[in-house]
């Protein structure tokens, strides 16, 4: 079983954008270091490497997950592909839902977003289809005894759940073990009803904070309404748009051993994931605002490590905001405070249990790590894998 952390850090120019909003609509922001900093969640970067695993990377089906709140309809969709009435196959599947602890709406919708791999939701249709006659009388039972008036739905799922076979339960507990699903794995879940079917995230994704202080910009628009008569003045729409452009610190770490236990101990898999993680963290780019700014600027530097032990976010490189100036650009000197303070937390703490440093960048020449420097990013990902299959 592996025992190292894989770390990435990465400085990311974009263009004016608005890549990640508030409720208001604004980029978001924080405060960091006692000056307002531009900021993008980790929540808008894991949604963007999910998706690049699904359209870019086109990674098999069955080793992605699906989040959402619509589970019945799913399932119920493939019961009914197999020849199943699809009102009574939809009362089957959130009687074995309600049955098994996971709360089920009046709309047909679970109570919270589940995160559930392929696999998991093909085993959870076909445990359907196995018990099928069971989960029939269960819920004929439930419509029976339950009373009529409001009430009626909430205990008829009561009954439902008294009444469901422990052997089904049983079976619907093993169904839950991530099936094996990369991003799953990755990211984690949560399942407020069923605690000990959670999955603790094998990375760790960090907000990304620009290098430096920003302020906000308007842009005013005006859209022009081609129908409008001739002796019509004005627009047809018009209103602003809150944007800026920012260098980002991104950090990201990798619990080998963490994500080789949530998928079930598959060494192979485990070293897939790795790779298409390296690969879609340094392509993946939000998509708010695209449209209408495009800002596809790729990270301008990218230092993967592995380490058998500890773990450094570089981001205090950036408490004192960088600044740029004729000795160097925004991003150079982005660059060159990170190096700086990597040199810095090695001298303090040394660099014992560190296997692997590797640095990718395009607009300069490294001072301190320029002994790890490579060319492109495929020379740094088959560095760091190299290094993972060797150990």
């Amino acid at each position: 079983r592996y025992n190292m952390f894989i770390e990435l850090h990465m400085l990311q120019n974009f263009a004016p954008s608005c890549l990640n909003r508030d409720d208001t609509n604004s980029p978001k922001d924080c405060e960091f270091g006692g000056y307002r900093r531009a900021r993008i969640s980790s929540q808008c970067i894991k949604r963007s490497i999910r998706q690049y695993f699904k359209n870019e990377m086109r990674l098999p089906v069955e080793s992605l997950a699906k989040r959402t709140k619509r589970l019945v309809d799913e399932v119920t969709k493939r019961l009914e592909e197999a020849g199943i009435d699809p009102s009574l196959a939809r009362k089957v599947v959130e009687t074995a839902l309600s049955g098994w602890g996971l709360g089920v709406k009046e709309e047909g919708k679970t109570e919270y977003l589940l995160s559930l791999g392929e696999n998991e939701i093909a085993s959870l249709a076909s445990a359907c289809q196995e018990y099928w006659d069971v989960l029939v009388q269960v819920v004929q039972a439930a419509e029976d005894e339950a009373p009529e008036g409001e009430k009626a739905k909430k205990n008829k799922k009561k009954l439902a759940k008294a009444a469901i076979p422990e052997e089904f339960k049983k079976i619907m507990g093993q169904i839950l073990d991530g099936g094996k699903a990369v991003d799953l794995a990755l990211f984690g879940r949560m399942l407020a009803d069923l605690p000990e079917k959670n999955i603790d995230a094998a990375c760790q994704v960090a907000h990304a904070i620009s290098t430096h202080k920003i302020s906000m910009d308007f842009d005013f628009y005006t859209a022009v309404d081609d129908l409008n008569p001739k002796e019509t003045a004005g627009a047809g729409m018009m209103g602003t748009i809150e944007f800026n452009s920012a260098c980002f610190y991104r950090y990201a770490n990798i619990d080998m051993s963490q994500l080789q236990e949530n998928l079930g101990g598959d060494q192979d898999l485990s070293i897939k994931a790795v790779d298409a993680f390296l690969r879609a963290a340094a392509a993946a780019i939000p998509t708010g605002k695209q449209n209408s700014m495009a800002a596809q600027n790729p990270p301008s530097f990218i230092l993967g490590v592995v380490r058998q032990s500890g773990l450094w976010s570089l981001a205090n490189a950036f408490v004192e905001p960088v600044r740029p100036d004729q000795k160097g650009n925004l991003i150079q000197k982005s660059v060159t405070a990170l190096e700086n303070y990597w040199e810095k937390l090695a001298t303090a703490y040394g660099e014992k249990g560190i296997l692997l440093k590797s640095a990718l960048a395009i607009d300069n020449e490294l001072q301190k790590l320029q002994d790890h420097q490579v060319e492109n990013l495929e020379a740094l990902v088959t560095k760091v894998m190299d290094v993972i299959r060797s150990t």
